[in-house]
């Protein structure tokens, strides 16, 4: 099973001080990435990156990142999820979208 993982928990990873509960959380992604397991969204891969103020440090993640494949979302992907954030919502859970800020675009 492949897994998309969030820019929170890429985030968290690369922090230098963790909590217990960070290690955790580090410790299961160190295993997703052992096994293979972990694909990436354009859109997390661009998050992960913006923002980073030196050049050296970013060829060096962007390097890193590149190791991890892009999973290709289709339409019918987002109409399902979708229907999940709303049976989601119906029964008192509260879901978010996905959305790009087009002014950060430019």
């Amino acid at each position: 099973m492949n897994v998309i993982v969030d820019t929170c928990i890429w985030s968290l990873a690369f922090r230098r001080q963790s909590s217990e509960t960070n290690l955790i959380i580090k410790h299961q992604l160190e295993t997703l990435v052992r096994n293979n397991q972990v694909v990436m969204l354009g859109a997390i891969r661009q998050e992960i990156l913006s923002g980073i103020r030196h050049d050296k440090q970013f060829l060096r993640l962007r390097d890193y990142l590149r190791a991890f494949p892009d999973f290709s979302v289709k339409t019918k992907d987002h109409e399902r999820a979708a229907e999940l954030f709303n049976i989601c919502r119906k029964n008192g859970i509260q879901g978010s979208n996905t959305r790009v800020n087009a002014s950060k675009l430019v």
